[in-house]
């Protein structure tokens, strides 16, 4: 009898053994399938969850492998529209070990030597990384924004075309011109140094280099774009034929700072060849609304452009110091194929001062000869202080184009030195001046996605009601409930 007891004891045991090593085996096996044959189905109405075929397409095409990092600063959580974007990146990636997609989230103050690693300061920063190659995306670049409210998410669409640019063998080299009295890239003075301006180029995976066209008679091959920063000396004959080679032929890209009464000499190229009238005058607004606590000019017009579209969306100011007006030629059509566009502009109170080195500054605007904004000019009524000037040639009469040349004008000569890139506006204004001028600005086919909003709107009473409501009445009746039954058992 107790060999039988005993018996039945060990039986039962076993029997429990083996269904939990069932139940485990059953647990594993459904595990494993999942992992190595599983199906997602995304039932968001605007797909959240989901990367578009194009991003796959070049996703499972990526031959190098990019690492992400997200900063934060520890007090606010990880944006969820991020998060789970980049989660699908890795998930996309995982069957393709070459071109994988990692992610790792930094807390700035707490991760320190990763901060200093990575040399990124800010939170909410997006930075792509391949190999040495580095591609930083900012909030702004992640979200639409009308009216200073976000409207659409588009990370998506802005972390494939980072994603494709830094995994791109190729590096776009941006030359500052030095020949000419220019600001320098490699110097670091507040005043005439532009170091802070090529640090953020570096960081957006540019190389970046000096260039004296007057001792190396030549502009590189390799040069994507040519920049210069209030140049002094005027450029000769022969450095005018460069640039206007390079920006023909080549199909070339020119960014210039004029400081007013300088003078370049550039104006054959930039009236005849691009439509673009630099006035030699100084833009001077009374306007207190127009003007910082230390004379600077305050400028809110522009008009919609992939280098403005940041300030439009965002309501954002661009902040200069002494400024010449800019505009589009007024009296020459503009050539075949030819598009010129005042991206920003001053208040119609402004004017410019004509001739103010022998007449001095004066308060009130002379007609005949000082420069007033024009009605027929757009925006109307206004200076502009930076234009836009690109050419597409037609092939014949087909309606395919190839890329031409372009050419932005700034019509003052410190915005993006040391002492003034950190100003409102201006380091976004370059930025997007100098990724449109080389192409960076190409939009891929990728929809964005809808903000989504759910507001509660309650009046004073309805929020005191609900207040009583949640403080007194669910309480009250938790209470009568455990009174009845309390009686109820009792009885």
């Amino acid at each position: 009898m107790i060999d039988s007891f005993r018996a039945a004891r060990w039986i039962r045991t076993l029997n429990l053994v083996l269904q939990a090593v069932l139940f485990l085996t059953f647990v594993g096996g459904l595990n494993f399938l999942a992992r190595s044959h599983s199906w997602r189905y995304d039932l968001t109405r605007y797909r959240r969850f989901s990367l578009t075929a194009e991003s796959l397409a070049y996703l499972h095409e990526l031959s190098l492998p990019v690492h992400i990092v997200v900063t934060s600063n520890g007090e606010q959580a990880d944006d969820p529209q991020v998060k789970g974007l980049l989660r699908e990146y890795v998930y996309a990636t995982e069957a393709n070990p070459a071109g994988r997609v990692t992610v790792e989230y930094v807390d700035l103050y707490q991760d320190r030597r990763k901060t200093e690693k990575y040399g990124i300061q800010d939170p909410g920063m997006v930075l792509l990384l391949c190999g040495d190659k580095r591609r930083v995306l900012t909030p702004s670049n992640l979200y639409r924004v009308e009216n200073k409210t976000v409207k659409d998410f588009i990370g998506e669409q802005a972390v494939t075309a980072a994603i494709l640019d830094v995994s791109n063998p190729d590096r776009k080299k941006i030359y500052f011109l030095v020949g000419h009295g220019e600001l320098r890239p490699d110097d670091v003075d507040p005043a005439r140094g532009l170091s802070m301006a090529r640090d953020q180029l570096r960081l957006r995976n540019y190389d970046v280099e000096t260039l004296d066209i007057v001792t190396a008679r030549k502009i590189p091959p390799d040069a994507a774009l040519l920049v210069s920063v209030a140049p002094q000396d005027p450029f000769n004959a022969y450095d005018q034929e460069l640039l206007r080679q390079y920006l023909g032929a080549g199909a070339g890209r020119l960014i210039l700072f004029l400081a007013p009464n300088s003078h370049p000499g550039l104006n054959d190229l930039m009236i005849d060849d691009w439509g673009v009238l630099v006035d030699d005058d100084m833009i001077l607004d009374l306007a207190s609304d127009s003007l910082t606590e230390d004379g600077d000019l305050i400028i809110r017009a522009y008009t919609p452009h992939p280098i403005t579209q940041i300030l439009v969306d965002y309501k954002k100011e661009l902040r200069i110091g002494l400024a010449r007006s800019v505009r589009p030629l007024p009296v020459r059509p503009t050539a075949a194929g030819l598009t010129v566009v005042t991206l920003a502009a001053t208040s119609t109170s402004a004017w410019g001062e004509v001739g103010y080195a022998q007449r001095g500054i004066q308060t009130t605007f002379t007609p005949g000869v000082d420069i007033k904004g024009m009605p027929q000019m757009d925006p109307p009524n206004r200076l502009g202080v930076a234009v836009a000037s690109e050419r597409v040639p037609v092939r014949g009469d087909l309606p395919s184009s190839i890329p031409g040349g372009k050419l932005v004008v700034v019509g003052t000569g410190d915005m993006i030195s040391n002492a003034r890139i950190t100003n409102t506006g201006a380091e976004e204004f370059f930025l997007d001046a100098v990724n449109w001028t080389v192409g960076r600005d190409v939009a891929l086919n990728v929809p964005s996605r809808p903000i989504e909003r759910f507001s509660l709107s309650l009046s004073a009473g309805e929020l005191a009601r609900l207040r009583y409501t949640l403080m007194l009445a669910l309480p009250g009746i938790a209470a009568l409930l455990g009174i009845a039954v309390y009686w109820a058992r009792r009885t």
